[in-house]
């Protein structure tokens, strides 16, 4: 029986979690199931009375060509893993995907098993590079202008701004950044802005400290300034930083020494060619062919 979840499931559905992903840290779990997960949004195949499969299923507007169109992503696709390849998985995604179709222009998901959803028409057209820096590859510069506590206002003002540069993303408001505030707080993680000598949010970033390394998750930047001086303050916490930017932003202009891999993203599936050639005056059929008219680089860094 394919059903939604409810209020009374929710502490089953967060061990499935656990049971399949257990490299997550315990800290974003938590985050995840008190301010993002709604039980309307999480699909669960049972049998039995007991939760075998579940996937989430969030909605929020996307920007794309200029127009703001619904969108949605899906997460947490887990499987119990003792009754796993019986095809609970597949139909439980079959169900959610007609949802998507009567509602939704795109759907996305975050998944390093690509495999289980190609066959479903997801396609990665979204990419993401991850440049390696270290101390030598970045010229030292002051911490003046720095802020070690920006606030939601001033992240949303330099985001909005930053991503006018690309197309395909989130229409992010100040709850979100609130929220991604909290995160930051409850995950271990840091957000440190750059502010210019006129008081202005120039840039910021969202570090992971790991042990021997730092993850800057995500980058925003009106300048090279901005860049460097958010990329110097990551190097004072670790010697190895790990910069996590779209392929559109060539940080080798920058760091020229910088090595760089490609690295899993969000894979896109195009639920309606139809009404998506129809709205914007344009052919399309396959999900591949939305970078082709995409007037802009694609840039989608979204979790949930």
């Amino acid at each position: 029986m394919i059903t939604k979840a409810k209020n009374e499931q929710t502490d089953e559905i967060k061990e499935l979690r656990r049971i399949c992903f257990p490299d997550e840290d315990p800290r974003y779990t938590d985050f995840f199931f008190r301010y993002i997960y709604k039980p309307e949004n999480c699909y669960l195949y049972m049998s039995g009375g007991e939760i075998l499969s579940c996937i989430i299923r969030d909605v929020h507007p996307l920007m794309f060509n200029g127009r703001v169109i619904q969108a949605s992503m899906l997460t947490g696709a887990a499987t119990r893993p003792d009754v796993r390849k019986n095809g609970y998985m597949h139909k439980l995604l079959q169900v959610v995907m007609d949802a998507c179709e009567h509602s939704e222009l795109l759907t996305f998901v975050q998944s390093e098993e690509p495999d289980l959803f190609e066959h479903m028409g997801f396609r990665r057209i979204y990419k993401r590079n991850v440049y390696e820096i270290s101390r030598m590859d970045c010229r030292r510069t002051t911490n003046f202008g720095i802020n070690f506590d920006p606030s939601a206002i001033d992240l949303l003002k330099v985001y909005s701004a930053y991503i006018s540069r690309f197309n395909g993303f989130y229409t992010r408001d100040l709850p979100d950044f609130v929220t991604r505030i909290k995160e930051a707080r409850e995950t271990g993680r840091k957000i440190i802005a750059y502010f210019n000598g006129k008081d202005q949010i120039q840039g910021y970033a969202i570090m992971k400290i790991n042990d021997d390394c730092v993850d800057i998750e995500e980058l925003t930047y009106l300048s090279g300034m901005a860049l460097l001086k958010l990329c110097n303050t990551a190097l004072q916490e670790k010697d190895k930083v790990y910069l996590h930017v779209s392929d559109a932003e060539d940080m080798n202009k920058v760091f020229p020494r910088a090595s760089a891999k490609e690295e899993l993203s969000a894979m896109a599936r195009l639920n309606d060619a139809a009404l998506f050639s129809k709205l914007y005056n344009t052919k399309v059929t396959d999900t591949r062919d939305l970078r082709a008219v995409s007037l802009r680089p694609l840039n989608l860094n979204e979790k949930y």
